[in-house]
């Protein structure tokens, strides 16, 4: 078990972001939690001692936003996501995960850049309306997410390709959000058992930073809770745009060695 200062300077800090993100504060937060643990420990190691504190995450989420969710967005993407995390089982020792996140940072880039178009449109008085369920889309991109997820811990960007220009209330989308990544993680743990990434010292590294859990989630949802629909929108866009732009920089670092 890591017992060095250098490795808690990261690992506390790095539970925190992924706590607020959890909370509701956007997918930035949560990507940036196992590269900055990574860099003092190996990223394989970083991610198994994560995995169990982001589903204590997972619970408390749940238990605050238990009362918003939307049942046809995950009737929806539900399936689409464990095909995903199939695929990247059965595929883990052949896919390149760099390859995977500068895949998705840029398409989580040109998502944002619709985006900024159609809110140029909305300004010229032509607003595109919410988009209907629709489940060949929602599948596919769910397929995606749940494949991102479990190579790459980066399964936010596609979810919110397929989720967001449905334009749920805020809240509604931060419940609906956390049912699926608490599903997706979930699931997670029985291919990443199979695959040797849990030993024991890796489960007491992350009970002992579990205290940090609760507090971090809760307060990402204090914020959410109080938050309007004309700050929340910009506000996740702008983070898929952190997010997406750490994908791609991570990938070509990757794929360049």
């Amino acid at each position: 078990m890591p017992t060095d200062f250098l490795f808690y300077a990261a690992a506390v800090p790095a539970v925190i972001l992924v706590g607020l993100s959890k909370g509701g504060l956007g997918g930035a937060f949560a990507l940036m939690g196992v590269p900055i643990m990574a860099l003092v420990i190996p990223p394989v190691q970083a991610a198994a001692i994560m995995l169990p504190i982001m589903i204590v995450m997972d619970m408390f989420s749940l238990w605050v936003w238990r009362k918003h969710w939307d049942p046809a967005t995950l009737k929806v993407m539900l399936p689409g996501a464990v095909i995903g995390i199939a695929v990247g089982w059965l595929t883990a020792s052949f896919v390149s995960a760099g390859l995977i996140r500068l895949m998705v940072g840029i398409i989580a880039i040109l998502f944002v850049c619709r985006y900024a178009y159609d809110r140029y449109r909305t300004h010229k008085g032509n607003q595109s309306p919410p988009q209907p369920q629709n489940r060949v889309k929602g599948t596919f991109w769910a397929t995606i997410s749940g494949f991102t997820s479990f190579v790459t811990h980066a399964g936010g960007p596609p979810f919110q390709v397929y989720t967001l220009p449905l334009r749920l209330d805020p809240k509604t989308y931060t419940g609906t959000s956390t049912r699926y990544f608490a599903v997706v993680n979930a699931i997670k743990l029985v291919p990443y058992f199979a695959l040797g990434q849990f030993d024991a010292s890796n489960l007491k590294t992350s009970a002992l930073l579990l205290p940090l859990a609760p507090l971090a989630t809760l307060s990402g949802a204090w914020v959410i809770k109080r938050m309007h629909p004309e700050i929340f929108y910009p506000l996740m866009y702008l983070m898929i745009m952190a997010t997406s732009i750490k994908l791609v920089a991570d990938g070509i670092n990757a794929l360049m060695g």
